[in-house]
């Protein structure tokens, strides 16, 4: 079936189950054949293996059945084991198991940094360090054309695999919005299961591996040494308050025009501020003001900085090197005047719809609706298909149009309804609605799912109306006092044990406000 605009909102979820949505991925070849493995490196890698249970976004009151997932790691100093983030993520149970065999041993993720992708592991039984001891990192980079081994693994097959490449490019790029970090491409086999196991060069691990650039022969990356230091620098107090960064937006200055607008001198260079903070009207920076330095470092038109031989950047690498205390010296030129400037910068950007990071949604179920809140991962879900993007375009859906604006005291979140409603009597006529974005309740704005829940709670009117954004949805309308009734059905004939999360259980109960 292939749907065609306009479609009616509350088709968004026929259109996705239609189109295969939630199915599994296909299996990814098998890696290269393992090679023998230097013993103190072979002591060092792990193999990880967890149960997951990721949320089901469509129907947020229940988890699937747990999947096994496997993985590696390494051992680093202080009798901790270093993976990747996606390894253990909404992993109910994890257990490590050394190269030479053994028993599995229960592991505890002990930090967890999805943007950076990175997590530690803390075990039970602390005497697997005797035998298993941290290998020495690189405290620099590698460089182009440096050889590179990456130990773990992968699918097909049960002992230690070692993969043979070389460095193809050091780059500042994105990891999991809105981070940023250096990342490192090489051209050895990874494949799912390296995950989290060590890159090294001769003796020293350079980095761990972390993904693969699908339909491409042999691309590779692996987060560097400095990236994991940075990590395990930040988490030392207990704690990860992750990585500083800017939120401007930034042009290049190589066209000839822009800089004859822009009234600059001749030896002039930098990268032009587009945008200022998305946070506030006050930035320190402007619309139109060229950067030309970070603290001492210039800053090419394209918006690069040099790291030495070949390698060139983006600038902001240096924020999370200069920005620890929280802010970041610059030199600009505004209005044909130099000047100096320090910019705050941070460690997260607030989003109307943020990134669950490994937790669940919450929920809140009323008569047939199954309330939830918007979340990139829903909307990364939903717009897998062009179709879907064509339809949420076209209808105007603050999914797409409001997908990074900042939260505000009068939408502190995006309200959604998450799956198509539930089969009842009193819905009859009305159409699926997964997918829209809930307004108003008789007429009342709504803020958060919180506040709709206290709402509803409070609600004395006997018709209680619910009002969706964007354009081509319906209005819903029920008997208040029906939907009591309806709601109790609806659990008893799903098997579903609550009403709400947790936290909105109590609100609904008014022990919460």
């Amino acid at each position: 079936m292939r749907a065609r605009l306009p479609l009616p909102v509350y088709g968004f979820f026929a259109l996705y189950a239609a189109l295969g949505g939630g199915g599994a991925l296909a299996a990814e070849p098998a890696p290269a054949t393992a090679t023998p493995v230097p013993a103190t490196i072979d002591s060092a890698v792990v193999q990880i293996f967890c149960k997951v249970r990721p949320p089901d976004l469509f129907r947020p009151w229940t988890k699937p059945a747990p999947s096994d997932v496997s993985g590696s790691g390494v051992v680093i100093d202080g009798k901790r084991i270093l993976t990747n983030a996606h390894v253990v993520a909404y992993a109910s149970e994890v257990q490590v198991q050394g190269s030479q065999g053994g028993d599995r041993i229960t592991a505890k993720v002990a930090f967890f940094a999805p943007g950076i992708d990175l997590a530690v592991l803390t075990l039970e039984d602390e005497a697997f360090f005797r035998a298993h001891r941290p290998i020495a990192r690189a405290t620099a980079l590698p460089t182009t054309k440096d050889a590179v081994l990456v130990y773990g693994y992968p699918t097909g097959g049960q002992t230690l695999s070692v993969t043979k490449g070389i460095v193809s490019r050091i780059e500042f790029a994105p990891y999991n919005f809105p981070t940023s970090g250096l990342r490192v491409q090489i051209d050895a086999a990874i494949n799912p299961g390296n995950s989290g196991g060590p890159a090294v060069a001769g003796d020293k691990m350079v980095g761990i591996a972390f993904s693969r650039l699908k339909n491409a022969e042999n691309i590779g990356y692996i987060i560097p040494n400095e990236e994991i230091e940075l990590f395990l620098a930040d988490i030392a107090d207990g704690r990860y308050d992750g990585k500083p960064m800017l939120f401007e937006d930034y042009q290049t200055l190589e066209n000839p025009a822009l800089r004859t607008f822009l009234k600059l001198p001749a030896g002039a260079r930098g990268v032009v501020v587009h945008h200022g903070t998305v946070d506030d009207g006050d930035s320190p920076l402007h619309r139109w003001d060229l950067i030309t330095h970070i603290a001492s470092t210039p800053i090419s038109d394209q918006g690069e900085i040099n790291l030495g031989g070949d390698v060139r950047v983006r600038f902001p690498y240096l924020v999370q090197r200069l920005g620890a205390k929280g802010e970041v010296p610059f030199s600009i030129i505004r209005d044909g005047r130099p000047m100096n400037v320090t910019i705050p910068v941070r460690t997260d950007r607030p989003l109307l719809i943020p990134t669950l990071h490994g937790q669940y949604p919450p929920y809140f179920i009323y008569g047939p609706l199954v309330f939830s809140v918007a979340t990139q991962d829903f909307v990364n879900a939903m717009l897998g298909h062009a179709e879907l993007v064509q339809a949420l375009t076209a209808l105007r859906s603050p999914l797409v149009t409001e997908r990074f604006a900042k939260p505000s005291a009068e939408h502190e979140e995006l309200v959604i309804v998450a799956s198509p409603l539930f089969p009842h009597p009193i819905a009859k006529g009305y159409g699926s609605h997964a997918g829209v974005v809930l307004t108003a309740v008789n007429g009342q704005p709504i803020r958060s799912l919180r506040h709709l829940v206290g709402v509803l709670r409070d609600l004395k009117d006997e018709l209680v109306v619910f009002e969706f954004a964007g354009r081509g949805g319906e209005a819903l309308v029920f008997p208040r006092k029906d939907m009591v009734a309806a709601t109790e059905a609806v659990l008893t004939d799903n098997g579903i044990r609550e009403q709400a999360s947790a936290e909105l259980l109590a609100v609904w109960k008014g022990s919460g406000t």
